[in-house]
């Protein structure tokens, strides 16, 4: 860390996230380290006459800020795509992508990202719609939590899925009844071709296959990859964060974020890379993800991590229901993965002191994980595992305090609860059934009976800006007078992602507080937030980044 210069913040408003010292004014940090935090004249007094002095003027500063979950390699490659959050109604829908065809003349597939399931009302989506934008060009659009695709007749065509696909429990390429696809792709299996014949599977192979590209790529392409997992990282950097933990990924990646560190001499960021486990694979396979943990160790880039579906998406009726969805009685959903298979690769990776995360939307997947992490406690004997589940939309109250009991860790996206900033309601509430609505997106209950929760936007499915979930957290309204209140306070939002996010891969002993000793990771923004009304957290931006004692962004 020589040759780093010192960095003294004073007249801040800190956010410590440590207990036994939770407010202060000023921080010293040097070599990488916090050498101390307190008072202005105190620190004054310990930092070296050559340090930079920074002037916080009252703003908040806490420590580095975690995103819990994402998708790096991804979203970084997706920033190129179409993005529609926020478009409503076909006529605002074929004028954004008729602007971005123009611009995108030689893309073999035209991809938009990030649209309702509503977005044209209460029609669903086909290839006929798509058609009327886009009659000679490959053109596909996802919905905003990447479970869907909705595909024109030439991307059908171009992907091999105009007449169907085979596809495993789970996954679907709806037909029509002119035994013709109508362009609506269910889960990964289902788009995937059409992912492969354009050439962009390579940035969610960690996602869709935990494999790694065939070929490498070379040369250019390569160039183009770093280029991509650069981007990533300097706009993770640039929204606040100091630590990544990803949630698709493979060897590739990890290789990708090694060669940038070669290049440079460091990350700007802490990453966390896991094994993305599939259901074609076999047991053997988990050698893998103990070799990419023993390989990648190091405090900026690491494994370590099993990650897995369990099911899909309740938009989609793809999640796991423990009873039938409230507007569609024959549906439960369906899990991913046979039980036994399931229940088999948990204790496996268990056993093999790998952690487990596991997308769990339904109340019904929710219980299979949790079952599963119990089946490994009792086959491998009680350890610190901390196991995660992702997600968590709806959960059976009977599950409820088994978090606690099994010491697993809840990992949860506030800004995908409906209603909260500008998602929609419906058609997600009618489809969960007033029943429901008490146990979905529960955090502040989970929380209460015991608990860990960090917090995460998922991106690209959410915008990546942790105060967008942070006031989503602080915001959000119940949907009947009966619910529960969710809220999250503005402090207990940031120590989500924060020291619960350190907490969750094993970390809280050097990172997560603004500590002596602990990593000089430090977020300084650019308000004092608490000074600010909770509906106007979000536009306050980043003033400036700290990562090892580096500074990796300042506005």
């Amino acid at each position: 860390m020589s040759g780093i210069t010192p960095i003294l913040i004073e007249n801040a408003s800190i956010l410590t996230m440590d207990p036994a010292n939770p407010r202060a004014e000023a921080v010293y940090v040097a070599d990488g380290r916090i050498v101390g935090v307190g008072s202005n004249a105190a620190m004054r007094a310990i930092a070296d006459k050559g340090a930079r002095i920074i002037d916080a003027g009252g703003k908040t500063l806490t420590p580095g800020l975690s995103e819990n979950h994402l998708h790096l390699f991804s979203g970084a490659a997706e920033l190129d795509h179409l993005q529609l959050a926020g478009v409503e109604g076909f006529e605002a829908l074929k004028e954004k992508a008729l602007a971005y065809g123009a611009a995108m003349p030689d893309e073999a597939v035209l991809y938009g990202q990030g649209a309702n399931y509503t977005v044209l009302g209460d029609e669903r989506m086909t290839r006929h719609h798509l058609d009327r934008i886009f009659p000679d060009r490959p053109f596909a659009v996802f919905a905003h939590d990447h479970h869907t695709l909705w595909a024109n007749t030439k991307a059908l065509e171009f992907g091999g899925l105009l007449h169907g696909l085979k596809v495993r429990p789970g996954n679907e390429v709806v037909m029509g009844e002119d035994g013709l696809a109508t362009g609506e792709l269910r889960e990964m299996e289902a788009f995937g071709p059409l992912l492969r014949a354009s050439g962009f599977e390579r940035y969610r192979l960690g996602l869709a296959t935990g494999g790694e590209p065939d070929p490498y790529p070379e040369g250019d392409e390569y160039e183009k990859d770093i280029a991509v997992m650069r981007r990533g990282l300097d706009y993770c950097a640039r929204h606040g964060f100091t630590s990544l933990q990803c949630m698709d990924g493979n060897l590739y990646q990890l290789e990708l974020l090694a060669e940038i560190e070669k290049r440079d001499g460091f990350l700007p960021l802490r990453v966390r890379i896991p094994f993305h486990y599939k259901s074609f694979m076999d047991l053997p396979m988990l050698e893998k993800a103990s070799a990419m943990a023993e390989a990648y160790n190091s405090d900026f880039l690491s494994s370590g991590t099993v990650k897995l579906f369990h099911d899909g998406v309740i938009d989609s009726w793809t999640a796991v229901m423990i009873e039938p969805y409230a507007n569609k009685p024959d549906a439960y959903g369906e899990s991913l993965f046979e039980p036994d298979q399931f229940r088999d690769v948990v204790i496996e990776a268990d056993r093999r002191g790998l952690q487990i995360a596991v997308h769990a939307i339904g109340d019904g997947a929710v219980r299979a994980v949790l079952d599963a992490y119990q089946a490994a406690r009792e086959a491998n004997g009680p350890r610190d595992s901390r196991h995660r589940i992702e997600h968590i939309e709806v959960i059976h109250p009977d599950d409820i305090g088994r978090f606690k009991e099994l010491g697993v860790i809840a990992s949860m996206q506030p800004a995908h609860a409906p209603g909260v900033m500008s998602l929609a309601l419906e058609p997600t509430i009618s489809m969960i059934g007033r029943d429901r609505w008490a146990y979905s997106y529960a955090w502040r209950t989970i929380k209460d009976a015991g608990a860990h929760i960090p917090f995460a936007s998922d991106w690209p499915v959410s915008p990546i800006d942790p105060l967008y979930s942070v006031q989503a957290a602080m915001t959000r309204d119940t949907w009947q007078d009966s619910d529960p209140e969710q809220r999250f306070t503005l402090e207990e939002s940031l120590a989500a992602y924060t020291a619960e996010g350190a907490y969750a891969e094993f970390s809280e002993d050097r990172k997560g507080m603004i500590k002596p000793g602990y990593f000089a990771d430090l977020t300084l923004f650019g308000a004092d937030l608490e000074a600010r009304d909770p509906q106007d957290v979000y536009g306050v931006t980043p003033a400036l980044v700290v990562c090892g004692g580096r500074v990796t962004y300042s506005a």
